[in-house]
């Protein structure tokens, strides 16, 4: 061996040297990169929409809210504008872009944010036709009263009826109205006599056919609260037990209201014998109705009426048909 080929000992450690160093800054740069990637793939999933990262083999990175959504990658593309896309009934709102060969999609939940906007619009809608309604309504109510006595005997039944369908538009128009502006309430103090006997006034005025037996509490005792409020709310749901009722296939039918003192509330419950609630789940859906006659709001609005009084209202679990209504003392 020539001695120009041969190396030294110190050159040979001093290779060693340089190969240690060369393997541990690749070892420095390849945990970086790790810490990189563990961190992309961390805010990729802290993210609120589904996110995919998408190059020409197929998905390179997705969050966990993309692969909850399953095939809706398949019906993504590129666009130079954000869009709106329907998929198993929700809307999304689908933003991309790109970086050299690869292509980032999102897809942001928007169902809620429609629902409300369409809310918004309906109610407006709504409020507006009301009002138009409000002024004939007014006439026809006046005319009707005018026409009762005037009839003969045999067709006072007729004027009646004819008050009894004016009643029932006039508290749609006033739930719409109300649903529109917001339910403030004012509270006074009154005896719930008082307002059992304008609940008796509101279900005599009530068209039905069937036989229907009413029991209230018999107890009297004072409320700290909007009365008028609170008939709005008990009337409510007396109207919807009158409904449910007269579906039955029973000609005869009872709703009983009890009441009791829980805990700081007032607290009523209200059952009915007429047929079963068919979509629990849109009871408190503005504008879902599960009647046929229903306008959807009855229920929300007594909802709001029952929180503007610091209670609630709820749907009973058992077997018997009914509601919690709690107002607080």
């Amino acid at each position: 061996m020539s001695q120009e080929s041969s190396i030294t000992p110190e050159e040979l450690n001093l290779l060693i040297e340089q190969t240690y160093k060369v393997e541990n800054e690749f070892n420095e740069l390849k945990s970086s990169y790790d810490h990189l990637q563990d961190t992309v793939e961390k805010v990729v999933e802290f993210l609120p929409n589904a996110i995919w990262i998408l190059n020409d083999d197929g998905i390179l990175l997705q969050n966990s809210q993309a692969k909850a959504l399953g095939k809706l990658v398949e019906l993504l593309e590129y666009k130079d504008t954000e869009y709106e896309l329907k998929f198993n009934s929700n809307s999304y709102l689908i933003k991309s872009s790109t970086y050299k060969e690869n292509i980032m999609l999102s897809a942001t939940d928007i169902t809620e944010q429609k629902r409300k906007e369409n809310l918004a619009t309906m109610g407006q809608m709504a409020a507006h036709l009301s009002h138009e309604i409000r002024n004939p309504i007014g006439s026809i109510s006046l005319l009707s009263s005018t026409l009762k006595k005037r009839v003969i005997p045999k067709n006072v039944a007729i004027v009646e009826e004819i008050q009894k369908s004016v009643c029932r538009i006039e508290r749609i128009v006033k739930a719409t109205l109300m649903f529109s502006k917001g339910v403030e309430a004012t509270m006074n103090p009154f005896m719930w006599s008082d307002l059992k006997e304008e609940l008796n006034h509101a279900v005599g005025h009530y068209g039905f056919t069937k036989d229907i037996s009413f029991i209230f509490p018999e107890k009297n005792f004072e409320l700290n609260a909007d009365k008028d409020l609170l008939e709005m709310l008990f009337s409510n749901f007396l109207t919807n037990a009158i409904d449910a009722i007269e579906l039955d296939d029973n000609e005869d039918g009872l709703v009983e209201m009890s009441y009791d003192e829980v805990e700081g509330f007032h607290r009523f419950c209200i059952f009915d014998s007429g047929v079963d609630i068919e979509n629990a789940k849109e009871l408190f859906e503005a504008f879902k109705s599960t009647k046929v006659k229903g306008n959807g709001l009855g229920l929300v609005l007594s909802r709001q009426i029952a929180e503007s009084h610091n209670g609630s209202v709820d749907l009973l679990a058992g077997q018997r048909k009914g509601f919690e209504i709690k107002i607080a003392i």
